[in-house]
């Protein structure tokens, strides 16, 4: 739980969260490349006191979430077009700040060029986020949480996507474990607990077009080019019991150092690999990262994420506030 004392960081924290969202949706417009938009984003954030608290995604039409383009800027896999934003496209737009591990965590979701497309399915699922926060008080169970949102967005004729939710924030700890469901699970499923006072939650409920509401992952692994330190393996270990060389050590260290255990774009972390050579092509430089991060993926100092599409390619949206839990109800930290 938070203690008031620490309370000013989340809040300075949510409040460079709403500003980078506000500050950049207007520069998601046709033409704009998804990557453009991603850096400065993630320049607004620096620039107004805070650190990203995991890379910023772009997630257009049937892809739900978790993607930022790799270094080499691709494509995820099955996109077969640029990665430049047209006219009708649905994005949502993905943003987490911290503030020496002080959390926060929102989103919006935008159609581009004003074509009225998706207008209802966009007021759904900010209607379906507020519903959800609205019943966040001490002791309400999660179940009830979750009809609140699925009432929202089968109400205005969407499926609420049932395998992502909401989740709960500790310092350094973006998924700290608690799951909120966005749709109506009832009492009797996985879904234990109620909101606890001092505790801080984010809210995101999806919806989909699709019939099934279910997400599934994009092929292959690690496909959202996001990558996590697990804070299980001792680099030092790791070294003397052969499983790393010297320069894995090295670069583990280095990522460590940068990133704790929040995620990391694994284009923020390949130019610290051009240092040690500096005089390998592209192609070369290319083989060693895979090979560095398949290994420490191997022995677990690395984890990767897949980012993930509709599985019946029905279009996607979503928004997200972080919320604490107070003894009089919920107060709504990314906020302006």
């Amino acid at each position: 739980m938070v203690e008031e004392a620490d309370l000013k960081q989340w809040r300075d924290a949510g409040h460079v969260a709403r500003r980078t969202l506000e500050g950049i949706k207007d520069e998601i417009q046709e033409g704009k490349s998804w990557l453009e938009v991603i850096d400065s984003a993630e320049r607004f954030i620096r620039r107004h006191g805070g650190q990203a608290a995991f890379p910023v995604t772009i997630s257009v039409n049937e892809i739900a979430a978790h993607f930022t383009p790799s270094h080499q800027n691709l494509p995820p896999e099955g996109w077969d077009k640029p990665m430049i934003f047209e006219k009708g496209d649905l994005v949502k737009l993905d943003v987490g700040v911290h503030i020496k591990g002080a959390l926060a965590d929102n989103a919006l979701t935008i159609e581009i060029g004003n074509q009225n497309n998706h207008t209802e399915q966009i007021k759904a699922a900010k209607d379906a986020r507020d519903a959800s926060i609205e019943k966040m008080h001490p002791g309400t169970p999660w179940h009830e949480i979750g009809q609140a949102a699925e009432q929202v967005t089968k109400d205005a004729g969407f499926e609420p996507v049932r395998n992502l939710c909401g989740h709960q924030l500790e310092r350094w700890n973006l998924h700290s474990g608690t799951s909120i469901p966005s749709y109506a699970c009832g009492p009797k499923s996985g879904f234990k607990g109620t909101a606890e006072v001092g505790a801080i939650y984010a809210i995101e409920p999806f919806n989909t077009t699709g019939k099934s509401g279910m997400i599934e992952n994009i092929l292959p692994a690690g496909s959202s080019n996001i990558l996590r330190v697990t804070g299980d393996v001792s680099i030092r270990k790791a070294l003397s019991k052969g499983k790393l060389k010297p320069l894995g050590a090295t670069m583990a260290r280095y990522i460590e150092e940068r990133y704790s255990t929040l995620p990391f774009a694994a284009r923020w972390a390949y130019p610290l690999l051009e240092k040690p050579f500096p005089n390998e092509d592209a192609e070369a430089l290319q083989k060693k990262w895979k090979a560095m991060t398949k290994k420490l993926i191997a022995i677990r100092f690395l984890e990767g994420y897949e980012a993930l599409r509709d599985v019946d390619g029905g279009n996607v949206g979503q928004f997200e506030h972080t919320v604490i839990v107070t003894e009089g109800g919920p107060e709504v930290l990314t906020v302006l």
